[in-house]
Order: structure tokens, then sequence, then C-alpha cells
């Protein structure tokens, strides 16, 4: 199995730099160093507080230059886990705005497989929705595969405030419901985002929080 998952870090890594490179190259001729598009990045800590399991810290970090997309994470497909992510983002759209972003992965530690998803965001005046799903293929034990996913329907009604309703489909929490839903918000100033989710809000027995901090640069 470990061969397996070598097998898939080294297609990620080619797959990054191919992507690297066809976003240097473009269609043949590079770009004018005015032109060319610069790197950004983001950074994302979210803390998880539980009632009847151990809290944990969950981490993303995300490097763009144009179309190119390149993701980090840790404790996100499972706990002591990490994950590498290269993707191609496609977006469009004037008053209804979208943005679509295959991506590929290879996840390793606690959990060793591979991880092909989508990250997907529409917005429409106020109101916005976004949505990131994955299936995990375990390499060492084939059951323990899981469909992953998290999704936003957001609302602005102020600059600095984002409000809304959150789902998530997770393995890094066990309960009775295969779906956690709540509801969110967030408070933006500048280049840092500031969230609060609360997870199940009408039974005690499993209401959880989630406690958000990312900034871009």
């Amino acid at each position: 199995m470990r061969s397996l998952l070598i097998n898939a870090v080294i297609a990620s890594v080619l797959l990054m730099s191919a992507l690297t490179c066809y976003a240097q190259d473009g269609a043949g001729s590079p770009p004018s160093e005015e032109n060319a598009p610069g790197w950004d990045f983001s950074a994302t800590g979210m803390y998880y507080s539980f009632r009847d399991q151990s809290d944990f810290t969950l981490a993303v970090a995300t490097a763009e230059r144009g179309q190119l997309h390149l993701e980090g994470r840790y404790n996100y497909e499972a706990l002591d886990s990490g994950s590498l992510f290269a993707g191609w983002k496609f977006s469009g759209g004037e008053k209804l705005t979208y943005e679509l972003t295959p991506i590929l992965g290879a996840v390793f530690g606690a959990k060793e497989g591979i991880a092909p998803g989508f990250e997907a965001a529409a917005a429409y005046g106020i109101a916005d929705f976004y949505i990131e799903a994955e299936y995990v293929r375990d390499f060492e034990v084939r059951e323990d595969s899981f469909t992953y996913a998290w999704s936003e329907f957001g609302v602005s009604p102020l600059e600095w405030l984002r409000i809304g309703l959150v789902g998530q489909r997770t393995s890094v929490y066990s309960s009775d419901r295969d779906i956690q839903r709540g509801v969110f918000a967030q408070c933006l100033y500048r280049k840092a985002t500031l969230g609060v989710y609360v997870f199940n809000p009408d039974d005690t027995d499993t209401r959880f929080g989630v406690f958000s901090l990312g900034a871009e640069f």
C-alpha cells in the first residue's frame, strides 16, 4: 500500500508541475512582466470545540497564480493527516458570478489515499453559495473510503458582515447524524475574516462549535 501512496504523491507533484508550467507558458509565448499574474496566498485555521470528544484544530493554506490553484491541509480529511492538492480554476459571469475548481490530491499520515474533488462558488447581489467536496479513496482499508463535503449559503447585509447556513459531511466527527448542519456568522476586516459556526443548534447532545480565523496576503 505504501507504493500506492508514493505513486499518488508523485502524480500530484507532476500535476502541480505541469499546471505551473502551463500557467507560466500560456499559449506558447511567456507573458510580459506587466501582465503576468502574481501569487495570491491565504491561510485559515478552524478550532473545533466538542462536548463528547477531544477538540482539535484544522488548517488550510492556498496559493494561486492565474488559474492555477495549490492547496495544503491538516486534520481535514482525518485527524493527524495532511493532504496536498492541485487544481485549475474556471470563472466567469457578470451579475451572477461563478468559480469552479476541479482538484486532485494525495492524503498522508494516519489516513493514506488519493482524493479527487472540486470547489465551487456562485454569487448574485448580496447572496452567495459555496461548496467543496471530495472522495477520499483509502489505500489501506477500502471500507474507510469517504465522501467529504462542506457547503455554505450566505448573505452579506453589510460590507463587513456575512451570515448564513452551513452543512458538512465529515469523518473527523462521529455522531448519529450523517450530515451536520447549522448557522454561521463572519466578520470581515480588510483581508482578515473571523467566523463562528454552530452545528446542530437544535440538539444539545450533538451540538458543537467551530471558530475560524483566516487571512489573505
